[in-house]
Order: structure tokens, then C-alpha cells, then sequence
């Protein structure tokens, strides 16, 4: 007779499947890994995972949504801790850089995966818009409190996309010789800061 499973015990199940998943994913692709392949890791039946999820899809969304919440949760909490506009487009800057170095698999099934993000997963697309929001957010305030005079649009997806090369340059290995990722990442936040900070900002700093 079948044991009966309890809340508790599809939870763990779908948690030990989903952590599995998430490195699986992260190292071979979307198209590397097999239900087979991921059944076999946690040393059950090739039929189920599909008692937890409904096919592979579905099991990708699934930690990518997990690893978007993750990641938003602690640029949110970075931004809380900081006193002004400044600071916290700083502190979001450093808990992104230390999210994606500690969470490399998280980090690339968010970001280096084919797949898209829409709305057949009810819980992915909300995630990943809170993550982005948070990343952006920071230059828009900046803008407000008179830090900068860019457009902060701009300006936010630009600081995206340099933190995002440089995590990608320091995992796959590129940065073995060259710079610590830390410094080429507080040298290209400090030279934006510069260019787009407003003129009274920045003749307070040439004077120095």
C-alpha cells in the first residue's frame, strides 16, 4: 500500500527537485536536461517528477520565478538599509553584484537561459518585473533627488548592463587576469556617477 504523502513531504520533494533543476539547468541548458536525467539525480521513478510538476516547462519557470523573488528580496532589503537616493542606488549596485556571485546557478537561469518570460507561468513574470523594477528604480530616484541629470531610464538599464558583463566576465573566468571584479565594478560606477551627475555635483568634485 502506497505511503500517504503530506504537505510537508511534497514540499521537501518538490524543493530537493527544484535545487536540482536549478544547477542542472545553470550548467547544461534548457535543452541538456532531461526529466529522466533529473528523476535519476533524486533516485526516484522517471514518472515522478510529473506527479509534482507538469513537464519540464513548467519546472524551469518554476526556479527561475524562485531565483527572481530571491533575488529581488535582496536588492529590497539592500535599499532599505540605505539613508538616501545615493547610497541606495550604491548598496542595490553591491547586493547585486553579491547575489550573483554567491548564486551563480540562480544567476543563470535568470539571465542566460532561452527561454521566455510571459504569461504561462503565473508566478515568473511578476518576479522578474519586481527584480528589474528594483535594479532600475535606484536611477530614478537619483533623478529625482538631483544626484544625476541623465535620463534615468537610460542611465539605469546602462548600469544594468555593465553589472551584468561584469558577472559574466568574472564567472566565465575572463577577469582571471585582469582586475578584481569588485574594483572594475566600483571604477564603472564611480566614472557614471561622474558623467551623469548634475553640474552643481559635479564642480564640487573637480574642486576637490
Amino acid at each position: 500500500m502506497p505511503r500517504y504523502l503530506t504537505e510537508q513531504d511534497i514540499a521537501d520533494f518538490r524543493a530537493e527537485l527544484c535545487k536540482i533543476a536549478t544547477e542542472r539547468f545553470a550548467r547544461h541548458g534548457y535543452e541538456g536536461v532531461t526529466m529522466r536525467q533529473l528523476a535519476e539525480a533524486l533516485g526516484c521513478s522517471p514518472k515522478t517528477p510529473y506527479r509534482y510538476f507538469k513537464d519540464k516547462a513548467d519546472i524551469l519557470a518554476t526556479v527561475r520565478a524562485q531565483a527572481f523573488g530571491r533575488f529581488a528580496d535582496a536588492l529590497e532589503k539592500a535599499a532599505a538599509a540605505a539613508p538616501d537616493a545615493a547610497s541606495r542606488g550604491r548598496a542595490i549596485g553591491q547586493a547585486y553584484l553579491d547575489f550573483a556571485l554567491r548564486n551563480p546557478h540562480a544567476y543563470r537561469i535568470m539571465f542566460d537561459i532561452d527561454a521566455p518570460i510571459d504569461g504561462a507561468h503565473p508566478e515568473l513574470g511578476p518576479q522578474a518585473e519586481r527584480a528589474a523594477r528594483y535594479i532600475t528604480r535606484g536611477a530614478e530616484e537619483m533623478a529625482r533627488a538631483g544626484v544625476i541629470e541623465v535620463d534615468p531610464t537610460l542611465f539605469g538599464w546602462a548600469m544594468w548592463a555593465s553589472l551584468h558583463g561584469i558577472v559574466m566576465l568574472h564567472q566565465s573566468g575572463m577577469l582571471a587576469h585582469g582586475p578584481d571584479y569588485r574594483a572594475l565594478a566600483a571604477f564603472h560606477g564611480t566614472t557614471m556617477m561622474k558623467g551623469a551627475a548634475t553640474p552643481g555635483r559635479k564642480n564640487k568634485g573637480s574642486r576637490r
